[in-house]
């Protein structure tokens, strides 16, 4: 076989998304309504922002609005998490950042998996948000040896799917039939299972412990908890979701609403309570609930660079400091004025972001500027001159507070076990099996391979916060 019968990566992260997509769909309907009610705002918004189209379009991003998901999975344990690795890479995802989210009370951290490079991005910007269980954060040591019992027994991927990623690795690829296969074996790890693997009495220890523990460790896989399409206005999204039977979370995690977004702002409706079934000693099935799935939407804006991102945490720590919200969505008004009293510190206009070095954008010669042999000028004066564009760089990662935020409303915010931060991003790469990719140097990057090919047309000095 020879690399022109592999289908590439691409291909199959485009399948698997869109096979993901319609499982979820017919095992949560809700999920469904939501994708309709993204589709309308999104052409309502382009409708009545003829510059927002027009920036989309240069910038190719256009076509993968309506395309884009992310998903989130938990894992139990290290070999679930560096076998996840592999399957992944077999769709060109790779794992970007590291996320504490103990920080915020949650005994998990994580990475993304997602595709890397522009040109895979615009293909399909598929990511998982895939969470791995602190075990050792869990303060009682008879359910902590109980709980990781169970996990080192169970089998979250098929015998099929395992197989045909030893065979991608070992031949540099699939072909089409393989490549479906893999699509309907891989996607087998990500079913919702009705059926617990603990007793109901663990069930409940495990779940007076964290819900989360609970989610991760009483089923037979991780079932994906969320799938999320990616709106213009989160704000308008939220709002009518009530009238399409959908109850949305309190508030829109994130920074508040801006001319100019950045970063990620995420919202859900609450998670649904589902039917499931505990064998108890005799060996018959009693009835039980479980909550975890949800449904959540998010609007991307431009990635900052590491002093944009220090000043976004100082005024979000300042604003959560005047105001925390309230689970129940009491006090939603407050933080939100909070918020955007706080925020007004955060430039609001895309070349102040730039000027200030707060944010990453790409650079690319104008018509006029193309047409010219030579730009005899630095790159401000070229931009003012109107021979040069910037456009601004999506994010294309998480937020570790946002995360946690979703997590906790959709999990339940009663009082379970609290946790410290505890980053251990090196536990974590060693049970990962590999390193992550540090997201500024990736945007950084990116930043830079545009300015180069500007500067290849010649006759301008780069001059760009980094």
């Amino acid at each position: 076989m020879t690399q022109s019968d592999f289908i590439t990566s691409d291909s199959i992260r485009s399948d698997f998304s869109a096979a993901m997509s319609a499982m979820y769909r017919d095992e949560v309907p809700a999920y469904g309504t939501l994708m309709r009610l993204v589709a309308r705002v999104n052409e309502e918004v382009l409708a009545a922002d003829p510059e927002m189209r027009e920036r989309l379009a240069v910038t190719d991003s256009l076509e993968r609005i309506s395309e884009e998901r992310h998903g989130a999975i938990r894992l139990g344990t290290a070999q679930e998490l560096s076998t996840m690795r592999r399957v992944f890479a077999v769709m060109g995802m790779h794992p970007v950042g590291y996320y504490d989210l103990s920080t915020a009370g949650v005994p998990v951290h994580s990475t993304a998996f997602r595709p890397v490079g522009d040109a895979r991005l615009k293909i399909n910007p598929f990511r998982v948000f895939t969470s791995l269980l602190r075990l050792d954060l869990i303060k009682d040591e008879v359910l902590r040896n109980e709980a990781a019992d169970v996990l080192s027994k169970r089998k979250i991927f098929t015998d099929g799917a395992l197989a045909l990623v030893e065979k991608a690795e070992r031949q540099g690829g699939l072909d089409r039939q393989d490549a479906e296969r893999f699509v309907e074996e891989v996607l087998q790890t990500f079913r919702w299972h009705d059926k617990a693997i603990v007793s109901a009495d663990m069930y409940e220890r495990l779940h007076n412990a964290h819900r989360l523990i609970a989610d991760v460790v009483s089923f037979k896989g991780p079932h994906i908890n969320h799938l999320t399409p990616r709106t213009l206005d989160i704000d308008q999204v939220q709002e009518r979701m009530p009238g399409e039977g959908i109850a949305p979370k309190a508030i829109v995690e994130g920074p508040p609403a801006r001319r100019c977004p950045i970063l990620l702002r995420q919202t859900s409706f609450k998670a649904l309570e589902e039917a499931v079934s505990f064998r108890d000693a005799g060996g018959s099935w009693r009835s039980g609930s479980h909550t975890a799935r949800f449904g959540e939407i998010e609007q991307r804006g431009i990635a900052l660079t590491p002093k944009g991102r220090a000043l976004y945490d100082r005024l979000l720590n300042e604003a959560r400091q005047r105001c925390r919200p309230a689970a129940d969505g009491s006090n939603t008004s407050e933080y939100e004025a909070a918020l955007a009293e706080a925020f007004r510190a955060f430039p609001d206009d895309w070349n102040a972001i730039r000027r200030h070095g707060l944010g990453y954008f790409t650079y690319s010669l104008t018509a006029e500027g193309q047409r010219r042999k030579r730009i005899d000028m630095d790159l401000e004066a070229a931009i003012d001159a109107g021979l040069v564009r910037f456009d601004p760089i999506v994010y294309e990662d998480f937020l570790p507070v946002s995360a946690a935020g979703i997590f906790q409303s959709n999990l339940g915010d009663d009082a379970t076990q609290e946790f410290v931060a505890s980053p251990n991003q090196k536990m974590f790469e060693r049970e990962l099996g590999a390193t992550v990719l540090d997201e500024f140097t990736h945007y950084a990057g990116i930043m830079r391979a545009s300015l180069d090919r500007c500067l290849r047309h010649g006759g301008f000095a780069a001059a760009a916060a980094e």
